[in-house]
């Protein structure tokens, strides 16, 4: 059991920092590569969308493959494509190996969150899921610091070369320590795959597209329109399918559901509050890229401390309470960071904001993720966690769109520093809005008793009349 928590919590530390290190070199590749608003969103946005459409995919091929198998093959996918974006002469050719990265952790991120839940008792379960948490937020409070000091200390380049050694030596590791496990399905369901990733490219192509062209132009609403018609098809086709990817009925789970939705609205507030913090330390504030990671951390390095805790009481007190004042602390954070921001502002001012956002933050990584897997059979835990994960990339695809659009909309940009601050109060407070979006799903998720109740009920955990138990024990 130790070994899988070790060696599946790197592999979610390395594709959470991937994000963050690349957040923090966006001033520098915009010199460096010449790249334009629009390339350095898709820096962030070209992984997001292959980690989007993949997501269940991968989990998909590890039930049927081999979790441990896919596991370390997603893990020498993501480190031979970072190979490739530490060599990119110009911002196309990052675009693209960052695809290929978002590929690999596809098969990454999903698996991680199963192969601990196979390895770990129900009993023990939430508080390894802390660790996990806390795991992923060092990845996330330790990408600002590592890239600042890479991109100072050595080149851009090197926040992709780190991730090699890691990649590799975890993926032989885990072909060595971890147990094999599979799902249940003894058939691949290929038509599923098929819809379901062109269903979900569909829906992210869309909002990637819509700061430069628009959102009422007719590429974005008609990849919108294609997307939303693709994922219908692949919901009528699990209907009827014998081997489904994903089961409807744990959608009759208050607590697998609502779950989703809070991740759904904390990564389109997250990512797109970390897409424009980054920037605003450097660009806005006059920080260079090391000092920006050194000031990130009071927010970015709150799950450190507070996600194995809540992890940890979760099991005591229930998933949702910590939901509940996650999404709250989150958003009201945020709130307060658009209220001080300002031309001049010192950074002492932005530090309770920030902490207080960040500690909301951190409560809610783990508790979503153990509210999702413990909503589901544990054979099913991999479909649960990319179903999950699917929906988190999808949110912060939408998340740093609309926050860019807002930006661009409300005269935000790059020539002078109260340009570029005036167009970040307004986005961040946006954030702040997602974020109460993502409380109002918190506060519908079943109590503690509710869920174990509805767990009893439906027997395998997710289906059948659980909504009925669910209301019987609230």
């Amino acid at each position: 059991m130790t070994w899988t928590l070790i060696l599946a919590s790197i592999g979610s530390f390395i594709a959470a920092l991937d994000v963050v290190v690349v957040s923090t070199a966006l001033p520098t590749l915009q010199t460096r590569l010449h790249a334009s608003l629009s390339d350095l969103e898709w820096t962030i946005n070209a992984y997001n969308l292959a980690f989007a459409c993949l997501m269940l995919t991968g989990s998909a091929l590890g039930d049927r493959f081999g979790r441990r198998r896919l596991y370390a093959g997603g893990l020498l996918l993501f480190a031979a494509a970072s190979v490739g974006a530490a060599l990119s002469q110009n911002a196309s050719q990052l675009i693209v190996a960052r695809v290929v990265e978002g590929a690999g952790g596809a098969a990454v991120l999903p698996l991680t969150l199963a192969l601990i839940s196979d390895a770990f008792p129900r009993e023990k379960r939430g508080a390894a899921i802390g660790v996990w948490g806390g795991v992923t937020g060092l990845g996330v409070s330790a990408g600002p610091l590592v890239g600042g000091a890479l991109i100072q200390g050595l080149s851009w380049q090197w926040i992709f070369w780190i991730n090699v050694p890691i990649g590799v030596t975890v993926a032989l590791l885990s072909l060595r320590k971890m147990n094999e496990s599979h799902g249940p399905r003894p058939q691949l369901d290929l038509v599923g795959l098929g819809l379901v990733v062109l269903g979900m490219f569909g829906l992210t192509w869309g909002p990637v597209r819509a700061p430069g062209v628009g959102w009422g132009s007719a590429e974005v609403v008609t990849s919108l329109a294609l997307g939303a018609l693709v994922v219908a098809a692949f919901l009528a086709w699990e209907r009827r399918t014998q081997y489904p990817m994903v089961p409807l009925g744990y959608f009759r789970s208050r607590e697998f559901t609502t779950a989703n939705g809070v991740i759904f609205f904390q990564l389109m507030s997250l990512i797109g509050t970390l897409f424009m913090l980054t920037q605003l330390l450097q660009i806005g504030m006059g920080y260079g890229a090391l000092g920006a990671g050194v000031r990130i951390l009071v927010w970015a390095g709150t799950p450190v401390v507070v996600a194995p805790i809540a992890g940890l009481l979760s099991e005591r007190f229930g998933n949702k309470p910590f939901m509940v004042l996650g999404m709250f602390l989150q958003g009201s954070g945020l709130v307060w960071l658009a209220m001080v921001v300002r031309t001049g502002v010192g950074y002492p001012t932005l530090i309770a904001p920030l902490v207080f956002s960040g500690v909301g933050t951190a409560m809610c990584f783990p508790t979503v993720a153990n509210a999702v897997t413990a909503a589901v059979p544990v054979d099913d835990t991999a479909v649960a966690a990319g179903t999950n994960s699917a929906l988190r990339e999808l949110g912060g695809v939408f998340g740093v769109a609309i926050l860019s659009a807002v930006f661009v909309h409300q005269g935000g940009g790059y020539a002078s520093r109260a340009m570029f601050i005036h167009g970040f109060r307004p986005a961040i407070a946006v954030a702040a809005a997602m974020a109460a979006l993502g409380l109002v799903w918190a506060v519908l998720a079943p109590s503690k008793a509710a869920a174990e109740a509805a767990r009893a009920g439906g027997g395998s955990g997710a289906a059948g009349d659980a909504g009925e138990a669910e209301l019987v024990a609230d």
